[in-house]
């Protein structure tokens, strides 16, 4: 997890897993989470307890509360993180643990939160992963009610115990079967700070090479991307790292793929240079430090942007690789 900085505008998301003890560490250890609070929600009574819930009078779902930083940690990696952490397909409760209080959920703080969670459940349903419905529900989120202290950070508190009850549950040995080496989520931004650059650039073509390294240019109307037309998202051919998507490309007849957003802001550097008559702004990757194009102030509504990029400095991956390829975290957005 990661200290609090007081200029962040922080989010949260809300998740019911069955037993909320076994929700905590799946989240706590990722780059970018503030906090992992265990409580009840999504019931009538206010504040309820431990002992209300279990008797399944209140209505509640125990459910964990993600404080997360969205410049480090996307909603739809959580998102990633919460499926490979259940069993969507128990109508029933969690595992070992039948019940109300245990069913699972994704509870919605927004309308951008409501669309990406139908949207990752959808792709969820369509990867092929279980041959049961997806039963999980996407919900608007109620009161959030803090669960007692005995029951915060109850893995830490009771190592041993939780260890049992991990075994015991089954949840474990479900999860490595369905998921296998893919079960854990790994944070984009590791992989992109370690990628070995040197050995890289001996892969690119020379074309590729002068554009990212020398800023040339490529002709336009002559690359590859200028008119893709293919769903899915475009990464740095250097080191990986997700620039843009093609729910925000557009065609403003210039001959170069073009953008009106970032799809990773933090992975998308800006640098001032003089042009021939006035300045213009470079776009640079975060971590390949690749030259990627240029943006102007020509865009489309509502950001009113134009990102120009060079064909030789991105790699496309289509929205039915983007699992395989390591970036699901994106493909609840097609």
């Amino acid at each position: 997890m990661v200290a609090e900085e007081s200029s962040v505008n922080y989010e949260t998301a809300i998740f019911a897993g069955g037993c909320f003890w076994s929700m905590e560490a799946p989240f706590e250890k990722l780059e970018g989470v503030l906090s992992v609070v265990t409580g009840y929600t999504g019931g009538q009574k206010v504040n309820p307890t431990y002992a209300e819930v279990s008797s399944e009078t209140t209505g509640h779902l125990e459910a964990v509360e993600v404080r997360y930083n969205p410049n480090q940690i996307t909603y739809e990696m959580l998102l990633q993180v919460f499926w490979r952490s259940v069993d969507p397909t128990d109508a029933e409760g969690q595992f070992i643990d039948h019940g109300a209080q245990y069913l699972s959920a994704v509870y919605y703080n927004s309308n951008e939160q409501q669309k990406l969670a139908e949207a990752s459940k959808k792709a969820l349903a369509l990867s092929g992963r279980f041959d049961k419905p997806i039963v999980t529900k996407v919900l608007p989120a109620l009161t959030f009610y803090k669960a007692e202290e005995n029951h915060q950070d109850y893995y830490k508190k009771n190592p041993i115990s939780y260890k049992i009850n991990q075994l015991g549950s089954g949840r474990g040995t479900f999860l490595d079967k369905t998921w296998g080496n893919d079960r854990d989520v790994k944070s984009p931004v590791s992989d992109y700070k370690n990628f070995n650059k040197a050995e890289k650039l001996k892969t690119l073509t020379k074309l590729q090479y002068n554009v990212t390294q020398y800023g040339a240019d490529e002709q336009p109307f002559h690359n590859e991307y200028w008119d893709n037309k293919a769903e899915g998202i475009y990464v740095d051919i250097v080191s990986g790292e997700p620039l843009f998507s093609s729910n925000d490309q557009f065609d403003p007849n210039t001959g170069w793929p073009s953008f009106s957003k970032v799809l990773e802001p933090n992975n998308i550097v800006f640098k001032e240079s003089d042009g021939l008559f006035s300045a213009i702004t470079e776009v640079k990757s975060h971590y390949a430090d690749s030259s990627l194009g240029h943006v102007f102030n020509d865009g489309p509504k509502p950001t009113g942007l134009r990102f120009c990029i060079n064909s030789a400095s991105l790699k496309f991956i289509p929205k039915d690789e983007l699992e395989k390829s390591g970036y699901g975290m994106y493909a609840g957005q097609f």
